[in-house]
């Protein structure tokens, strides 16, 4: 194994550079991971936003990572074995002893790394990772697929598996980017009526390529209206960050009916109570989920081919590929390989 690897830093917000580090060694609860393909997600924008500290190393972004074991620690289970294909999302692996985990909510520790954020990520050749964080990936799913189900993938397929909706539901989708259409796909392989609501119409042909069964052009109709004239929804996932149009879409539900937020966003929402109140609607957010959960995720994403929309780049390029993603011109996941002869 080399002495050092290279990575992609941070060293001025929204600004990345190669660099050569020393190759880490695994602590006892620790994996040494080789990677080989890691997604670039929206939340990597916000990370690279953030300056090095004075002093400090530049933080390496990324979050959907897909790598080989290299090394282990001693007290790392037998369950994870040393060239085994891994994966690490957005969590970066659970203490086991803070209230959450000892309730069994390991996706709510307290005590939880942040990949890209608070410890280093995966635009590198090399990452080492708590093995609290690992998940198993199927052999037949491809690591250039399995890396953005490990964030948009799991987000969206937990989000709707644990909705309470069942099949022939009616369930509209807001946005048609990362997350969005990793929700049609799944929303329409677990039997839903598949309604998108997205802002222009570029995306149409798409959409229904990826199982929509409508389409609501936001610029061209009102998108409430609409969904009332064909009868309203059980359900809303709202993977845009656009307040105004989710609380508009509100109104739209059933008696009873849910809408759940994924994208984040800084304008609050609008909701008059009564509205709520009077046909026990319910509005909820809901996040990234458990390695064990995710894999749910991977596991369906293999048997029904509910497969991310990706474009490749080497990890070299990981400055365009944020200046892409920045710009609104990733369709829909980009993702950064590593290609590794050592």
């Amino acid at each position: 194994m080399n002495k050092k690897y290279r990575a992609m830093q941070v060293v001025a917000p929204g600004v990345l550079e190669m660099t050569e580090r020393p190759m880490p060694a695994p602590g006892p609860d620790e994996v040494l991971i080789k990677i080989e393909a890691c997604g670039v997600c929206g939340a990597d924008l916000r990370d690279t936003e953030k300056a090095p500290q004075e002093g400090q190393p530049g933080r390496i972004p990324g979050h959907e990572i897909v790598g080989l074991i290299a090394r282990k620690g001693n007290r790392v289970p037998d369950i994870w074995q040393t060239g085994q294909r891994v994966g690490v999302g957005r969590l970066g692996g659970y203490c086991q002893h803070c209230k959450p985990c000892r309730s069994g909510l390991f996706h709510l520790c307290e005590n939880q790394l942040t990949p890209g954020l608070s410890c280093d990520g995966g635009y590198a050749e090399y990452v080492v990772m708590r093995h609290t964080a690992l998940i198993a990936i199927p052999s037949g799913l491809a690591s250039v697929h399995a890396a953005p189900i490990l964030c948009a993938g799991t987000a969206t397929f937990n989000a709707l598996r644990n909705s309470g909706a069942r099949a022939g539901d009616r369930v509209a989708i807001l946005g048609m980017g990362g997350l969005g259409h990793m929700a049609v796909q799944y929303a329409r392989k677990m039997g839903f009526e598949v309604t998108v609501v997205t802002r222009g119409s570029d995306k149409e042909h798409e959409a229904f390529q990826l199982g929509a069964h409508h389409y609501i052009d936001t610029l061209r109709e009102n998108a409430s209206e609409r969904l009332k004239d064909d009868g309203g929804v059980d359900f809303i996932v709202a993977t845009a960050p656009d307040s105004e149009t989710v609380s508009a879409l509100l109104s739209t539900l059933a008696f009873r009916g849910k809408a759940i937020l994924l994208g984040t966003g800084r304008t609050p929402l609008q909701i008059m109570p009564g509205m709520m109140i009077g046909a026990e609607r319910a509005l909820t957010g809901s996040f990234v989920s458990t390695p064990a959960q995710t894999e749910h995720a991977l596991r369906f994403s293999h048997l029904f081919q509910t497969l991310p929309v990706t474009e490749l780049l080497p990890f070299e390029r990981a400055n365009e590929a944020l200046n892409r993603l920045k710009m609104g011109q990733a369709r829909y996941r980009i993702v950064l390989t590593m290609n590794q002869d050592n």
